[in-house]
């Protein structure tokens, strides 16, 4: 009898252990896509790393900008440059979807980019191309418009997840080709706005690394918590250790994507903040940057009480860059009706720190279009970028902590392996010509 029982309590211990393994595989496979989404048979062996790059830009027509020569590709024509390339999918993320500007009876050409751009997406299904688009607008008539024409949709709760907002912006088309810059799917950043990005060519080893964390976005949909167990498909493949080393319109480079905030970072992926950093302290001689707002400070919700705090993180890398390396920092920021009051206190105090120092250079200047007083978005310099002299970084937030902090963006690290003598026109003297057109026009205003 006592063998049967122990027989018994042996089966009853193994049966134990199976459930519980079970409900381990249930509560996994629930918790996210263990297998991730399909990779089109793209892997990091097999993908492209000959890649061609052109910096886009929308400059409103009544915005009077100095040409140095360098070709200008409007922003528009590089998103339909993108569709033309598309043949199976066109991922898709965006703050904002208001591209059909019903409100403009009395100026129809003002929005006309937007809804072109709107109809070509509505088409793309009768293409045989999927659209695939993440958002947090579960209310948006744009996107339910969408929907009906078969594209897919998937919705990120960012309230209940970071308190924050969804502010990325890229697109990836057959996961070879994609976009990252400022522009939102607003007809504004096709007609009225100045937005500033980059659209990137036959480059599918950077493309599936976007990919990634369009599939993290993904799997996202409708949750109210993040997974503690992630497919290994939306981990990172580069990142500041490991960038991928590719050409560039024919110059050796290396590149990676980075994301923010710190809780959509699965594994190896750089936060946002963190490639700043290494933009900045890799830089030799000069850090230009030109974003809508800068505002080192967080502001959080704490037992229904608003709490503010200083925000270090980039303030003090850039202290660091102009007093202790010597570096000649520029800082471009727009002046709009919703410029925090405290911006002018805080570049106040970086640029006091070059009084009575020799070899210390840090200047500040505020774009600013104040011709049309009714549209306080109109002329708005949108940019989010910073360039050196060996890297760039493309990125959707403004440098405020409470968008690195809260909000979900994405930024694009791109760095020149060649010495400046070594290299022909690089997309980094594009981006600088772009800024050094802008700090010189007749609308940067120092403080």
């Amino acid at each position: 009898m006592s063998l049967i029982f122990q027989t018994q309590q042996k089966c009853i211990a193994i049966f134990a252990l199976l459930c519980c393994f079970g409900v381990l595989l249930a509560l996994i496979f629930s918790s996210v896509d263990i297998w991730g989404d399909d990779e089109d048979g793209i892997t990091e062996e097999n993908c492209s790393k000959n890649c061609r790059i052109v910096l886009v830009e929308n400059i409103p027509d009544d915005l009077s900008l100095s040409v140095d020569g360098r070709s200008h590709v409007p922003l528009s024509a590089g998103f339909h440059t993108l569709l033309d390339q598309a043949k199976h999918s066109v991922e898709l993320v965006s703050p904002v979807w208001n591209l059909n500007s019903w409100d403009l009876e009395t100026m129809p050409s003002t929005g006309q980019q937007g809804q072109l751009l709107f109809q070509r997406l509505l088409s793309l299904n009768s293409h045989g191309v999927k659209l695939k688009i993440a958002s947090s607008l579960p209310n948006s008539a744009e996107l339910k418009t969408l929907a009906a024409h078969n594209a897919e949709i998937h919705f990120v709760n960012m309230t209940a997840l970071t308190r924050g907002g969804l502010r990325s912006s890229f697109w990836i088309v057959d996961r070879k080709h994609f976009y990252i810059g400022s522009a939102d799917m607003d007809w504004r950043s096709l007609s009225r706005r100045k937005e500033l990005g980059v659209v990137v060519y036959n480059c599918s080893c950077l493309a599936l690394d976007l990919h990634r964390v369009f599939s993290f976005y993904w799997q996202l949909h409708e949750r109210d918590y993040i997974p503690s167990i992630w497919s290994k498909r939306v981990t990172a493949l580069y990142g500041t250790q490991n960038a991928l080393e590719l050409q560039l319109n024919a110059t050796k480079a290396t590149a990676y994507v980075s994301t923010s905030p710190e809780l959509f970072c699965p594994k190896d992926r750089t936060r946002d903040v963190d490639a700043i950093h290494q933009v900045i302290q890799s830089a030799k001689t000069f850090v230009f940057i030109s974003v809508t707002d800068y505002l080192p400070l967080v502001k959080r919700g704490f037992r229904g009480v608003s709490v503010t705090r200083y925000w270090s993180l980039i303030d003090e890398v850039i202290r660091e860059a102009v007093v202790l390396r010597g570096l000649k920092v520029r800082l471009l920021i727009s002046f709009w009706k919703k410029t925090h009051p405290l911006t002018f206190n805080f570049v106040t105090s970086l640029r006091s720190l070059c009084m009575q120092l020799h070899n210390c250079s840090l200047e500040v200047r505020f774009f600013s279009h104040r011709d049309h007083q009714d549209d306080i978005q109109h002329g708005l310099n949108h940019n989010k970028y910073m360039v050196t002299d060996n890297a760039l970084y493309i990125g959707n937030h403004d440098w405020v902590g409470s968008d690195f902090a809260l909000n979900a963006g994405v930024g694009l690290v791109i760095t020149m392996k060649n010495n400046l003598n070594d290299r022909g026109v690089t997309i980094l003297e594009h981006l600088k010509a772009a800024f050094d057109r802008d700090w010189r026009s007749h609308y940067a205003k120092s403080l």
